[in-house]
Protein backbone atom coordinates (compact mmCIF):
# COMPACT_ATOMS: atom_id res chain seq x y z
CA UNK A 1 0.00 0.00 0.00
CA UNK A 2 1.44 3.75 -0.40
CA UNK A 3 0.56 7.49 -0.75
CA UNK A 4 1.60 10.01 -3.44
CA UNK A 5 3.94 13.36 -2.51
CA UNK A 6 3.67 15.69 -5.09
CA UNK A 7 6.93 18.52 -5.62
CA UNK A 8 4.47 22.12 -6.20
CA UNK A 9 5.10 25.13 -7.29
CA UNK A 10 3.33 28.40 -7.30
CA UNK A 11 3.76 28.19 -10.95
CA UNK A 12 4.50 26.05 -14.30
CA UNK A 13 8.25 25.63 -14.60
CA UNK A 14 9.46 26.29 -18.19
CA UNK A 15 11.06 23.10 -19.70
CA UNK A 16 10.78 19.55 -18.67
CA UNK A 17 12.37 19.62 -15.52
CA UNK A 18 14.03 16.24 -13.63
CA UNK A 19 12.61 16.32 -9.93
CA UNK A 20 15.39 15.01 -7.26
CA UNK A 21 13.11 13.19 -4.08
CA UNK A 22 15.42 13.01 -0.43
CA UNK A 23 13.96 10.75 2.65
CA UNK A 24 16.03 11.39 6.08
CA UNK A 25 18.48 13.34 3.51
CA UNK A 26 19.50 10.70 0.95
CA UNK A 27 19.07 10.47 -2.76
CA UNK A 28 16.25 8.46 -3.11
CA UNK A 29 15.47 9.24 -6.63
CA UNK A 30 15.55 11.28 -9.88
CA UNK A 31 12.07 11.58 -12.12
CA UNK A 32 10.56 14.01 -14.68
CA UNK A 33 6.86 13.28 -12.88
CA UNK A 34 6.48 15.63 -9.64
CA UNK A 35 4.71 12.42 -7.90
CA UNK A 36 6.58 10.03 -5.67
CA UNK A 37 5.28 6.69 -3.92
CA UNK A 38 6.18 6.01 -0.56
CA UNK A 39 5.19 2.78 1.48
CA UNK A 40 2.83 3.52 4.02
CA UNK A 41 4.57 1.51 6.16
CA UNK A 42 7.13 3.65 6.61
CA UNK A 43 8.99 4.49 9.73
CA UNK A 44 6.93 6.78 11.64
CA UNK A 45 10.34 9.55 11.59
CA UNK A 46 10.56 9.15 8.23
CA UNK A 47 10.79 12.89 6.45
CA UNK A 48 11.23 13.23 2.39
CA UNK A 49 12.17 16.36 0.52
CA UNK A 50 11.96 17.49 -3.21
CA UNK A 51 14.14 20.01 -5.72
CA UNK A 52 14.63 20.08 -9.22
CA UNK A 53 18.15 19.06 -11.05
CA UNK A 54 20.25 21.75 -11.65
CA UNK A 55 19.04 23.88 -8.25
CA UNK A 56 19.59 21.61 -5.62
CA UNK A 57 19.96 24.29 -3.12
CA UNK A 58 16.28 25.22 -3.22
CA UNK A 59 15.16 22.03 -1.95
CA UNK A 60 11.97 21.97 -0.54
CA UNK A 61 10.77 21.79 3.47
CA UNK A 62 10.96 18.77 4.93
CA UNK A 63 7.85 16.96 5.14
CA UNK A 64 6.87 14.21 7.73
CA UNK A 65 4.75 11.58 6.74
CA UNK A 66 3.60 9.62 9.42
CA UNK A 67 4.47 11.86 12.53
CA UNK A 68 4.59 15.60 13.34
CA UNK A 69 7.86 15.12 14.76
CA UNK A 70 9.70 13.08 11.90
CA UNK A 71 13.97 13.55 11.72
CA UNK A 72 14.76 16.71 9.77
CA UNK A 73 17.78 19.25 9.04
CA UNK A 74 16.90 23.16 8.52
CA UNK A 75 19.69 25.47 7.66
CA UNK A 76 19.54 28.68 8.77
CA UNK A 77 20.96 30.28 5.78
CA UNK A 78 21.99 28.60 2.57
CA UNK A 79 24.48 30.74 1.07
CA UNK A 80 27.46 32.88 2.61
CA UNK A 81 30.21 35.34 1.62
CA UNK A 82 32.72 36.22 4.23
CA UNK A 83 35.97 38.14 4.19
CA UNK A 84 39.18 36.22 3.80
CA UNK A 85 40.87 35.91 7.02
CA UNK A 86 37.46 36.55 9.24
CA UNK A 87 35.07 34.07 11.35
CA UNK A 88 31.89 32.83 9.73
CA UNK A 89 29.18 30.89 11.78
CA UNK A 90 27.48 28.57 9.66
CA UNK A 91 24.35 26.57 11.34
CA UNK A 92 21.28 24.91 11.54
CA UNK A 93 18.58 23.30 13.11
CA UNK A 94 18.01 19.44 13.36
CA UNK A 95 15.83 17.05 14.93
CA UNK A 96 15.58 13.37 15.27
CA UNK A 97 12.85 11.05 16.94
CA UNK A 98 15.49 9.41 19.53
CA UNK A 99 18.31 10.96 21.21
CA UNK A 100 21.21 11.49 19.01
CA UNK A 101 24.40 9.29 19.37
CA UNK A 102 26.54 11.50 17.02
CA UNK A 103 26.21 14.78 14.99
CA UNK A 104 29.66 16.49 13.42
CA UNK A 105 29.59 18.88 9.93
CA UNK A 106 31.61 17.63 7.13
CA UNK A 107 32.33 18.71 3.61
CA UNK A 108 30.57 17.77 0.62
CA UNK A 109 33.41 17.56 -1.71
CA UNK A 110 35.11 14.83 0.38
CA UNK A 111 34.58 11.15 -0.77
CA UNK A 112 33.53 10.26 2.47
CA UNK A 113 31.82 12.35 5.16
CA UNK A 114 34.47 13.67 7.58
CA UNK A 115 34.40 15.19 11.12
CA UNK A 116 35.72 19.00 10.04
CA UNK A 117 36.68 18.60 13.70
CA UNK A 118 39.12 16.24 12.62
CA UNK A 119 40.33 17.54 9.58
CA UNK A 120 43.73 18.69 9.69
CA UNK A 121 43.40 21.14 7.59
CA UNK A 122 41.12 23.25 10.05
CA UNK A 123 43.05 22.07 13.35
CA UNK A 124 42.94 24.82 15.75
CA UNK A 125 39.84 26.78 13.33
CA UNK A 126 36.73 24.76 14.13
CA UNK A 127 34.52 24.49 16.77
CA UNK A 128 30.25 23.34 17.62
CA UNK A 129 28.32 24.79 19.47
CA UNK A 130 24.41 24.65 20.02
CA UNK A 131 21.97 21.94 21.47
CA UNK A 132 19.21 19.41 20.01
CA UNK A 133 16.15 21.31 18.31
CA UNK A 134 18.29 25.08 18.73
CA UNK A 135 20.65 25.84 16.34
CA UNK A 136 23.64 24.18 16.14
CA UNK A 137 26.36 25.83 14.99
CA UNK A 138 29.85 25.49 13.03
CA UNK A 139 32.08 28.12 13.45
CA UNK A 140 35.38 28.66 11.46
CA UNK A 141 37.93 30.59 12.10
CA UNK A 142 40.93 32.22 10.29
CA UNK A 143 39.17 31.84 7.00
CA UNK A 144 41.26 30.71 3.74
CA UNK A 145 39.84 30.49 0.05
CA UNK A 146 40.50 27.15 0.10
CA UNK A 147 37.84 27.05 2.56
CA UNK A 148 35.38 27.73 0.23
CA UNK A 149 32.80 24.44 -0.04
CA UNK A 150 29.18 23.19 1.03
CA UNK A 151 29.14 22.14 4.29
CA UNK A 152 26.63 19.56 5.50
CA UNK A 153 25.38 18.44 8.63
CA UNK A 154 24.72 14.89 9.76
CA UNK A 155 23.52 13.33 12.79
CA UNK A 156 22.70 9.84 13.71
CA UNK A 157 20.04 8.15 16.09
CA UNK A 158 18.89 4.75 17.51
CA UNK A 159 17.11 4.21 13.91
CA UNK A 160 18.14 7.06 11.58
CA UNK A 161 21.26 7.95 9.92
CA UNK A 162 20.94 11.38 8.80
CA UNK A 163 21.76 10.99 4.54
CA UNK A 164 25.16 12.80 3.09
CA UNK A 165 23.59 14.08 -0.14
CA UNK A 166 21.36 15.99 1.49
CA UNK A 167 22.06 20.25 -0.05
CA UNK A 168 23.77 21.94 3.07
CA UNK A 169 25.09 25.59 2.92
CA UNK A 170 27.91 26.92 0.46
CA UNK A 171 30.53 28.98 1.78
CA UNK A 172 32.25 31.45 -0.30
CA UNK A 173 35.42 33.06 1.23
CA UNK A 174 36.40 35.91 -0.70
CA UNK A 175 39.83 38.73 -0.84
CA UNK A 176 39.36 42.61 -1.55
CA UNK A 177 40.38 43.86 -4.87
CA UNK A 178 40.52 47.54 -6.07
CA UNK A 179 38.98 47.77 -9.80
CA UNK A 180 39.98 50.90 -11.56
CA UNK A 181 37.43 52.17 -14.52
CA UNK A 182 37.61 55.70 -16.02
CA UNK A 183 34.63 58.25 -15.16
CA UNK A 184 33.99 61.73 -16.12
CA UNK A 185 36.86 63.78 -18.04
CA UNK A 186 39.27 63.80 -15.83
CA UNK A 187 38.31 61.51 -12.59
CA UNK A 188 38.65 57.79 -12.07
CA UNK A 189 36.52 55.43 -10.52
CA UNK A 190 37.62 53.03 -7.36
CA UNK A 191 35.37 50.19 -7.09
CA UNK A 192 36.04 48.07 -3.62
CA UNK A 193 35.23 44.15 -5.21
CA UNK A 194 34.67 40.82 -3.95
CA UNK A 195 34.57 37.19 -5.90
CA UNK A 196 31.19 36.78 -4.10
CA UNK A 197 28.72 39.52 -2.72
CA UNK A 198 28.88 39.72 0.73
CA UNK A 199 26.42 38.40 3.01
CA UNK A 200 25.40 41.24 4.93
CA UNK A 201 25.67 45.09 4.27
CA UNK A 202 28.50 46.74 5.05
CA UNK A 203 30.08 49.95 5.23
CA UNK A 204 33.29 50.56 2.96
CA UNK A 205 35.98 52.15 3.95
CA UNK A 206 39.31 54.31 1.85
CA UNK A 207 42.55 55.18 2.12
CA UNK A 208 44.69 57.12 0.82
CA UNK A 209 48.33 56.58 1.49
CA UNK A 210 47.35 54.64 4.67
CA UNK A 211 45.44 57.47 5.61
CA UNK A 212 41.57 57.42 6.25
CA UNK A 213 39.70 59.58 3.54
CA UNK A 214 35.92 57.88 3.69
CA UNK A 215 33.26 55.79 5.16
CA UNK A 216 30.77 54.84 2.52
CA UNK A 217 28.04 51.86 1.90
CA UNK A 218 28.92 52.44 -1.63
CA UNK A 219 31.68 50.59 -2.79
CA UNK A 220 32.74 53.09 -5.05
CA UNK A 221 35.17 56.09 -4.65
CA UNK A 222 36.12 58.89 -7.29
CA UNK A 223 39.51 60.26 -7.36
CA UNK A 224 41.39 62.55 -10.08
CA UNK A 225 42.76 60.90 -13.05
CA UNK A 226 46.04 63.04 -12.22
CA UNK A 227 46.19 61.59 -8.37
CA UNK A 228 49.44 59.77 -8.19
CA UNK A 229 48.74 58.58 -4.40
CA UNK A 230 48.31 54.86 -3.72
CA UNK A 231 44.76 54.16 -2.06
CA UNK A 232 43.29 50.89 -0.98
CA UNK A 233 40.29 49.42 0.54
CA UNK A 234 38.57 47.24 3.74
CA UNK A 235 35.47 46.80 5.18
CA UNK A 236 34.11 48.24 8.57
CA UNK A 237 34.86 46.02 11.70
CA UNK A 238 37.63 44.09 9.59
CA UNK A 239 39.95 46.77 9.09
CA UNK A 240 42.93 44.63 9.03
CA UNK A 241 41.54 42.81 6.12
CA UNK A 242 42.14 45.55 3.69
CA UNK A 243 42.89 44.85 -0.06
CA UNK A 244 46.33 45.34 -1.78
CA UNK A 245 46.87 49.14 -2.61
CA UNK A 246 46.72 50.67 -6.50
CA UNK A 247 49.27 52.88 -7.38
CA UNK A 248 51.29 54.66 -10.26
CA UNK A 249 54.62 52.54 -11.16
CA UNK A 250 57.97 53.50 -9.73
CA UNK A 251 60.10 53.44 -12.43
CA UNK A 252 63.92 53.16 -12.84
CA UNK A 253 66.25 52.33 -15.42
CA UNK A 254 68.94 49.88 -15.79
CA UNK A 255 71.91 48.66 -18.60
CA UNK A 256 73.27 44.90 -18.83
CA UNK A 257 76.30 44.73 -18.93
CA UNK A 258 77.19 47.45 -16.86
CA UNK A 259 80.89 49.40 -17.48
CA UNK A 260 82.06 50.13 -20.77
CA UNK A 261 80.09 49.99 -23.98
CA UNK A 262 82.10 49.18 -26.78
CA UNK A 263 80.68 49.41 -30.49
CA UNK A 264 79.53 46.11 -32.15
CA UNK A 265 78.67 44.28 -28.78
CA UNK A 266 75.03 43.29 -27.46
CA UNK A 267 73.24 45.93 -24.16
CA UNK A 268 70.17 45.48 -22.91
CA UNK A 269 68.10 48.55 -21.45
CA UNK A 270 65.42 47.63 -18.99
CA UNK A 271 62.44 49.34 -17.41
CA UNK A 272 61.74 48.27 -13.82
CA UNK A 273 58.87 49.24 -11.98
CA UNK A 274 56.84 48.81 -8.80
CA UNK A 275 53.29 48.94 -10.19
CA UNK A 276 49.83 47.94 -8.54
CA UNK A 277 48.02 47.48 -11.01
CA UNK A 278 49.98 46.04 -13.42
CA UNK A 279 51.87 47.78 -16.44
CA UNK A 280 49.84 47.63 -19.67
CA UNK A 281 52.80 49.68 -21.72
CA UNK A 282 56.52 50.29 -21.50
CA UNK A 283 57.57 53.29 -24.25
CA UNK A 284 61.36 54.16 -24.45
CA UNK A 285 62.44 57.83 -25.46
CA UNK A 286 65.61 58.47 -26.92
CA UNK A 287 66.74 62.42 -26.68
CA UNK A 288 68.91 63.51 -29.34
CA UNK A 289 69.22 67.06 -30.75
CA UNK A 290 65.38 67.84 -29.41
CA UNK A 291 64.23 64.88 -31.44
CA UNK A 292 62.37 62.04 -29.71
CA UNK A 293 62.96 58.26 -31.02
CA UNK A 294 60.10 55.70 -29.15
CA UNK A 295 60.41 51.99 -28.85
CA UNK A 296 58.02 49.86 -27.06
CA UNK A 297 58.34 47.09 -24.47
CA UNK A 298 60.27 46.43 -20.66
CA UNK A 299 63.23 45.91 -22.70
CA UNK A 300 65.11 48.23 -25.09
CA UNK A 301 68.25 45.87 -27.11
CA UNK A 302 70.64 46.59 -28.92
CA UNK A 303 71.85 43.41 -30.78
CA UNK A 304 75.54 45.03 -32.27
CA UNK A 305 75.07 48.56 -30.80
CA UNK A 306 76.63 51.69 -33.11
CA UNK A 307 77.93 54.63 -31.81
CA UNK A 308 75.55 56.43 -33.55
CA UNK A 309 73.51 54.70 -30.54
CA UNK A 310 74.94 57.01 -28.29
CA UNK A 311 72.64 59.35 -26.32
CA UNK A 312 70.33 60.14 -23.43
CA UNK A 313 67.17 57.22 -22.57
CA UNK A 314 64.40 57.21 -20.48
CA UNK A 315 61.38 54.69 -20.33
CA UNK A 316 58.17 55.47 -18.89
CA UNK A 317 55.38 52.67 -17.64
CA UNK A 318 51.85 53.16 -17.65
CA UNK A 319 49.25 51.40 -15.36
CA UNK A 320 45.71 52.03 -14.85
CA UNK A 321 46.19 54.75 -12.44
CA UNK A 322 48.93 56.52 -14.11
CA UNK A 323 52.72 57.02 -15.63
CA UNK A 324 55.54 57.56 -14.42
CA UNK A 325 59.09 58.58 -15.90
CA UNK A 326 63.03 57.06 -14.94
CA UNK A 327 65.73 59.72 -14.50
CA UNK A 328 67.03 60.20 -17.67
CA UNK A 329 70.37 57.34 -18.42
CA UNK A 330 73.40 58.73 -20.27
CA UNK A 331 74.77 55.96 -22.82
CA UNK A 332 78.11 56.63 -24.07
CA UNK A 333 79.38 54.02 -27.34
CA UNK A 334 83.36 53.49 -27.33
CA UNK A 335 84.30 53.12 -30.79
CA UNK A 336 86.53 49.15 -31.15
Amino acid sequence: MSKTLTCITTCTLTGNPTYIWYKNGQHLDESTSPQYKYSVFSNYDDSYSCTVKGHEDLHSPAVCVQDQDCSRVTYTKRRICVLKGSTVDISCTYVGYYSTTSTFWFRSDKSTPEDLTRDPGYTGRVKYTGTYRGPFTLRITDLREEDSAEYRFTFKTYNVEWGHSFPGTTLSVTGLQVKVTPAAEGQKTLTCITTCTLTDNHTYIWYRNGQNVQDTSSPMYSISSEDADSYYCAVKGHNGLSSPAVYKPKTSVSVSPSGEIVEGSSVTLTCSSDANLPVDKYTWYKKNGGDYQRTTGPQHVFNQIQSSDTGEYYCEAQNEMGTDRSRTMNMDVKCE
